[in-house]
């Protein structure tokens, strides 16, 4: 190859552009486009015309929020009355919608006539720490200047109002999907669990003897007296906070044992909520090797081997852990309830 000079790349077998004769297939950099001035960029009262028009859909989105709140608030609506409802449902119906696409719109118009959509082309250079405070202010109050907010209080002020008021209908119809006397923290501090109540496999039902488990094995189990509830609802609501990830590990495995905690396992046998304390997903995968345990939803963590403590992820704090021990008849049952509340972590929660 090297002997007919095809490696070589100056003996010619490749052109290289912009370089002798070659440089005629160089194709030279044609730089920006010229900026075109929009009317609003040259003529105040276009400007104050677009400002006008996107304050506008601020106020139809604010408008269409509080049509939200005549429809939730004031229209009763009373079992039978087809009438009221459908009047609800459309005031409900058409007021999300208007709030949620004025200020869309909104946002979209004021970014088309008013701020700045002449293109930039910036060279990268190095940071110096120095300097690193001097360049976000100013990049900030370039993009404070760019929105023009500062010198259009009208623009502002519609903008703030929608933008306070819009997401209020999603968090009412949230907070709306259960009626229950103790909604919030309170619901998921307490399961059904409690000392003396059999560990069993789901669906079946099937009770779990401690010497049916093998080092390694792991089993998504439920609560004995979840049978005992009655009402469908009720009942998969208390699964989905009661269900236990139960596994075995070689005693010798274990890493950390915290005080009071020394009674919690049963020859290895260790157990912990599914619910992950991130967002509430299901944790399923069980690693036997590390005795980690993911969730598949932001790969969340846990080790079993140290009272699942986080050690991967945004979950902000460990599974909480089952108290488990055996009766008398070698089967496997909760000490107690958890002694924290189970699910994702919220700023109104504590431990105890």
């Amino acid at each position: 190859m090297g002997e007919h000079g095809n490696g070589d790349p100056k003996s010619g077998a490749v052109i290289t552009a912009g370089e002798g004769e070659s440089g005629k297939y160089a194709l030279e950099n044609p730089g920006l486009p010229p900026h075109r001035p929009r009317l609003a960029d040259v003529d105040e009262k276009a400007a104050k015309r677009a400002e006008r028009q996107v304050s506008v859909l601020f106020l139809i989105s604010i408008i269409g929020t509080v049509v939200f709140f005549i429809g939730y608030f004031v229209v009763g609506v009373t079992e039978g009355d087809l009438q009221l409802l459908r009047l609800q449902n459309t005031l409900l119906g058409l007021g999300s919608a208007f709030a949620m696409l004025g200020i869309g719109l909104g946002v979209v118009h004021w970014a088309k006539t008013l701020m700045p959509d002449h293109e930039v082309v910036e060279d990268r250079k190095p940071l110096r720490a120095e300097a690193d405070r001097e360049e976000a202010q100013k990049i900030l109050t370039e993009v404070v200047d760019e929105t023009q907010i500062a010198r259009r209080p009208l623009l502002r002020n519609t903008l703030i109002g929608a933008a306070l008021l819009a997401p209020l209908p999603a968090v009412i119809m949230f907070r709306d999907l259960d009626r229950s006397e103790n909604f919030g923290v309170e619901r998921m501090r307490h399961t059904i669990w409690e000392e003396g109540v059999r560990l069993v496999r789901d669906p079946t039902g099937t009770p779990i003897r401690a010497a049916d488990l093998t080092i390694g094995s792991a089993m998504h189990v439920i609560p004995e007296n979840l049978r005992e509830i009655q009402s469908h609802g009720q009942r998969l609501s208390e699964k989905a906070k009661s269900v236990v990830l139960l596994m075995r590990m070689n005693p010798a495995d274990f890493k950390q044992v915290s005080p009071g905690r020394e009674d919690w396992t049963y020859e290895g046998i260790i157990a912990c909520s599914k619910v992950c304390t991130h967002v509430g997903c299901p944790v399923a995968l069980y690693e036997r090797h590390t005795h980690h345990l993911l969730c598949p939803c932001h790969q969340s963590t846990f080790d079993a081997s140290q009272e699942f403590k986080v050690v991967f992820g945004p979950a902000g704090r460990p599974l909480p852990q089952l108290p488990i021990t055996v009766d008398e008849e070698g089967f496997l049952v909760a000490r107690s309830d958890f002694v924290e509340p189970v699910g994702p972590t919220y700023w109104e929660r504590g431990n105890a």
